[in-house]
């Protein structure tokens, strides 16, 4: 397949579980030399590992779903931060992989502050860090011995390296290279999309529920928003400042509201505040809760691809292919090595919380 690739070619093609194929990527395994291998991480640090790294603690948030991806198995991830292992036990990843919710979760405090003694008890090859809030965090572990892979955050460039890094720890890089290829695929192909005329506008919601805290510009959420042809309604703030008030939400008054995950709010609770019955968004009914699959679609991760999937098929209805279910199956398929069921896409999807929101009968079984 080449970039020219359209979306009912991609749709026949069998979606994006079929585009590794498509590329002629194998899976493939690097026998480790007499050298052993190298990660370069984000910091640009070099670690030297004797074998592929065989027991990892993740504690970045999407680190430990990423690994299970690359790796097509839990069997490298020895714990995991609890924020992980919330999404685990939310989403789907905990019913493909059962054995993760058995893994320990307290190598690190909810500010990422590792627990070194706990880490250490584990006997890890590698420990996966941020590598963008400062050495407090990762001083510890290297003083203690450990190897330390740094990551940063926010942006496709971040989530391409990831992958990258990944596989390379892991001793799979030809696994990686399937992965990434998937993911320019559909970036090129919605990419090529028509832009609506007057794009809608989008607000995206990191929380809810006991605060507002919008994604703005510079966000991850920003760059699939304007992805998919439509614009931020909050593009005049820089990044996630914080919360704001409902005059602010008001004054923004968007076309679509996305809820994300990262606490318990849902279209009907936001569209049950007093002061929103005024929006668009409620009156139009385009109050959207945003899939939680194997890591929840709303930052970048191995699932990105359906999250921009599902995101233009809310914006450009009319351009819609109805095979998003379809695409879901395919992809699970490839990433996780997993037969998902239609009422595990239910799940993915959230068809009952997202049930009675404008536009999303399509996504039934």
């Amino acid at each position: 397949m080449t970039e020219s690739l359209t979306r009912r070619q991609f749709l026949r093609a069998g979606g994006l579980g079929a585009l590794a194929v498509a590329a002629g990527l194998q899976r493939s395994r690097a026998a480790p030399s007499a050298a052993g291998i190298t990660v370069v991480d984000q910091r640009r640090v070099k670690i030297h590992l004797a074998h592929p790294a065989r027991r990892v603690v993740t504690i970045p948030e999407p680190a430990a779903s990423m690994l299970i991806a690359i790796a097509g198995s839990v069997a490298p991830l020895a714990g995991m931060n609890r924020v992980s292992e919330a999404a685990v036990d939310e989403g789907i990843l905990g019913v493909m992989f059962p054995q993760a919710k058995r893994l320990p979760d307290d190598v690190a405090g909810a500010d990422f502050a590792p627990d070194v003694e706990s880490i250490l008890n584990l006997h890890p090859d590698v420990v996966v860090q941020w590598a963008d809030h400062g050495d407090a965090i990762i001083t510890p572990l290297e003083e203690a011995g450990l190897n330390v892979v740094g990551l940063d955050y926010g942006t496709q460039a971040d989530l391409e390296a990831w992958v990258n890094i990944f596989g390379t720890m892991l001793g799979v890089p030809g696994r990686s290279r399937q992965v990434n290829s998937t993911m320019a695929q559909v970036l090129a192909e919605l990419r090529a999309e028509p832009k609506p005329a007057s794009p809608p506008s989008v607000l995206y919601f990191f929380t809810t529920v006991e605060s507002l805290v919008p994604a703005g510009r510079g966000t991850y959420n920003d760059f699939y928003i304007k992805l998919v042809g439509a614009k931020n309604a909050a593009e005049a703030i820089t990044g996630d400042q914080g919360a704001v008030g409902p005059e602010q939400v008001l004054a923004w008054d968007p076309d679509i509201i996305l809820i994300g995950n990262f606490d318990s709010g849902t279209p009907a609770k936001f569209a049950s505040h007093p002061a929103f019955g005024a929006l668009s968004a409620v009156k139009n009914r385009t109050v959207y809760k945003v899939p939680l699959g194997g890591y929840r679609w709303d930052p970048p991760s191995q699932e990105s691809p359906l999250m921009w999937r599902w995101l233009f098929e809310l914006v450009q209805p009319a351009r819609s292919t109805g095979n998003l279910r379809a695409e879901v199956k395919s992809y699970y398929k490839f990433l996780y090595h997993y037969d998902v069921s239609e009422a595990q896409i239910d799940q993915i999807l959230w068809m009952g919380l997202n049930s009675s929101a404008t536009n999303y009968g399509r996504f039934k079984s």
